[in-house]
């Protein structure tokens, strides 16, 4: 059995049994840590829920009081500390987002976890210093590593108690100190740790920030390649959703899809941009403003 795991509120628990669906055939469990409140939920066949009060460790402390009052900071900073505690009963665990949804089978990163002890998943980016270079910016902005995926096996520990601290110093963006929230970090750890595989997978963590990067095709509902690689999963993060939910997009279809498996837990959902969003006036922002430098340069 594989051991995957996401952390959630109870308001985003239909993404939850959406991921959940798309690993059942694949001999995967997902483990799921609440952390608005202990109320026991109704179990999914293949999600064991988890709640706070089971991570004792004094980190898990000083991380849940620090965060306490803003529960998207409070996910972030849990994930390397969820993970160690799932390390305790199991060899290896994966991180995901909550609004990841697998397409094929994810035994091979497991299989590369019996070798490495840490598996990162670049964002690829748009990196041409020609064309798109806020795009290239961005690597350097936001960070080189996406920290929706994460493996990482029991050898893993030190690199799970140092981004744990990193996390609890502060979970914050702010470009021109090199912080963004949880992420940023990562891009040290192929530096600070051994044993680190990035993972090139095309089928990984595709996403509304690198599909134009790849060419892909659709054979039939489920069945997608990237760069004849089998699509593996796709991060439905806010990007994405505003990009696939465009009938002339290469994956609408896919958009369609994880629609439909969302609304089986949440049938009134429905995909609404929030443009009021504080990281899209930020994004906004720091692209007008990079916009205008470009300008002045030229």
């Amino acid at each position: 059995m594989f051991n995957l795991c996401t952390i959630s509120t109870q308001s985003h628990l239909f993404k939850v049994f959406a991921l959940a669906d798309s690993l059942k055939n694949y001999n995967a469990v997902l483990h799921v840590l609440m952390v608005d409140g202990d109320k026991q939920i109704n179990s999914h066949q293949t999600v064991v829920f988890h709640y706070l009060n089971e991570l004792t460790d004094n980190l898990t402390k000083a991380l849940v009081k620090k965060y306490q009052t803003n529960l998207d900071k409070l996910r972030w900073s849990l994930k390397p500390v969820f993970l160690k505690h799932l390390l305790v009963t199991n060899n290896s665990v994966i991180y995901v987002d909550n609004d990841i949804y697998f397409y094929s089978d994810c035994a091979f990163l497991f299989e590369k976890l019996s070798h490495n002890n840490i598996l990162l998943t670049p964002h690829f980016y748009e990196a041409n210093p020609l064309q798109n270079q806020n795009w290239l910016e961005a690597n350097f902005r936001v960070g080189l590593y996406n920290a929706g995926f994460i493996g990482v096996n029991n050898s893993a520990i030190d690199f799970l108690n140092w981004w744990a601290n990193c996390c609890l110093y502060n979970i914050k963006q702010a470009y021109w100190r090199g912080l963004f929230d949880d992420q940023k970090y990562l891009d040290l750890v192929p530096i600070l740790f051994d044993k680190v595989e990035i993972l090139k997978h095309n089928g990984c963590n595709l996403a509304g920030w690198n599909y134009k990067n790849y060419q892909i095709q659709n054979l039939h509902e489920q069945s997608w390649y990237v760069n004849n690689s089998p699509l593996v999963f796709i991060h439905f993060a806010e990007l994405s959703l505003i990009k696939f939910s465009n009938p002339e997009n290469i994956l609408h279809k896919a958009y369609l899809h994880y629609q439909k498996a969302l609304k089986i837990y949440l049938p009134t959902y429905n995909f609404k941009r929030d443009f009021l969003k504080s990281f899209t006036i930020l994004s906004y922002f720091y692209y007008l403003k990079w916009k205008a430098f470009r300008l002045i340069e030229n």
